[in-house]
């Protein structure tokens, strides 16, 4: 990456054009790799899903198939779970990893990994010692906004309908990381399925409007230009990034309008279905329209889908009909408005679920645990082959057979189809040379 202090120190346009060049260079190699794409929506099932009951199902093996049974697809020799209805009527759009593996079977360190699309630097066993921190590595959007940065007023991120935080624990690979504070995606807390929901964030005071909003703008900025021994220094700096970034959204319509549900008409809310979690997915496609890149859509409150205890009644009530109905719904409408080309649809959590179907220690009731050694992700829209289903498990679901796919890999993916070569060298805020990605192009989902 080319500094802004390093150009300032050289001074000439020869530097300049050269790096240009070879961002432009990088670019296009990117965009040789894969269909190109103006947004990414990740559907993040937060705590793991069970790739077993949703889209790898295992009736043959009365020790993994649980309570529910397989049904038919669009798509011939193509199962998914009965509660998958929606999507299965849908396969064809769909693109099926089943054979997504990695080693890791711990919450934190593993969302870091899919958020991120690289793995946690260890820095001890305990879940403190795992959570969100500024050595981490950035989140997409962090990535983005520090190599694509956005004049329009948008955000390279927008994370919905919350962060994921359990009391004083923050997860990881929710922020920009070691890429600091000014690349931070935004960051919404609310339950968009209620009535009064609002983003607080975008709404300017009462009595103060978009042109008062500018006037005080034009008065704070010859301000800082007469104080501009506080502007050169670092704080001035990045103070003034901030405010740059906070203005460009509160007089960008875009943002704002996008996050006004009214505009909706009941019968497509009733579409993506009146609960938390059709209702991110219906913002997302807002988002998208808005020209969002990055749109993590956090499917429930941290660990929803961790379903240690109650596994099936969970799964039956409150976790797989809302997130069936809503992606669903998703997709339809990027069909009807011309945007699923140019939209990545990605849904996966940080691991899958055990075969196995037990209690807890002390427990009465049984669930699947954690799972890193097999599970699926599913992806849509973006150039991606509809209705093939990639890589296969053993008989039980708990192994790859074929070529295993890391969240690496998917990260990969994400940075390639937004046109951002994944091997891009990029610095920490000391200045220390990093790899953006380790994975490799998830290619088989185009071919």
């Amino acid at each position: 990456m080319i500094h802004r202090r390093s150009l300032l120190q050289v001074g000439g346009s020869t530097f300049l054009g050269l790096g240009l060049s070879l961002l432009a260079a990088r670019k296009a190699k990117a965009e040789a790799a894969v269909p190109q794409v103006k947004s990414v929506v990740l559907a993040f099932l937060t705590g793991g899903g069970s790739h077993i009951d949703m889209f790898d199902p295992k009736p043959d093996s009365p020790e993994t198939k649980g309570e529910f049974s397989p049904i038919a697809t669009a798509v011939p020799g193509m199962h998914f779970g009965e509660l998958m209805p929606e999507l299965a009527s849908r396969a064809n759009k769909l693109a099926v990893v089943r054979s997504m593996s990695h080693g890791d079977n711990r919450h934190l360190s593993g969302t870091h990994n899919i958020l991120s699309g690289a793995e946690q630097i260890f820095r001890g066993d305990s879940n403190q010692d795992k959570s969100l921190n500024r050595i981490d590595w950035p989140c997409y959007g962090g990535a983005i906004n520090l190599l694509r940065p956005s004049s329009d007023g948008l955000p390279a991120q927008v994370t919905i309908p919350h962060p994921l935080i359990e009391g004083n624990l923050v997860w990881p690979a929710q922020h920009a990381g070691f890429l600091g504070p000014k690349h931070d995606p935004f960051q919404v807390k609310g339950d968009p399925n209620s009535d009064s929901f609002r983003v607080n964030d975008l709404s300017l005071l009462e009595g103060v409007s978009s042109k008062r909003l500018g006037d005080r703008w034009r008065l704070l900025d010859q301000f800082s230009q007469r104080r501009a021994d506080i502007a050169a220094s670092e704080a001035g700096v990045g103070l003034n990034e901030y405010q740059n970034a906070a203005y460009s959204m509160l007089s960008s319509g875009r943002l704002t309008s996008a996050f006004n549900l009214n505009e909706e008409s009941p019968e497509t809310r009733e579409r993506y279905g009146r609960n938390p979690k059709g209702q991110t997915l219906l913002l997302a496609r807002r988002l998208v329209e808005a020209e969002v890149p990055v749109i993590q859509c956090n499917m429930g409150i941290v660990q929803s889908w961790d379903t240690h205890v109650d596994h099936f009644p969970r799964c039956r009530n409150d976790l797989l009909p809302p997130t069936d109905k809503g992606v669903a719904a998703l997709l339809d409408d990027l069909v009807d408005r011309g945007l699923l080309d140019q939209t990545l649809v990605i849904m996966v959590g940080e691991f899958g679920r055990t075969p196995s179907i037990s209690p807890l220690a002390g427990q009465s009731v049984p669930g699947r645990h954690h799972w890193a050694h097999a599970y699926t992700a599913v992806f849509a829209g973006g150039g991606v082959r509809g209705g093939t289903l990639i890589g296969q498990t053993d008989e039980i679901g708990g192994y790859p057979v074929t070529t295993p796919w890391h969240p690496n890999d998917i990260g990969a993916t994400v940075y390639s189809s937004l046109g951002i070569e994944p091997d891009t060298v990029i610095h920490d805020r000391t200045g220390r040379p990093v790899r953006l990605n380790y994975g490799r192009v998830m290619d088989v989902l185009y071919s």
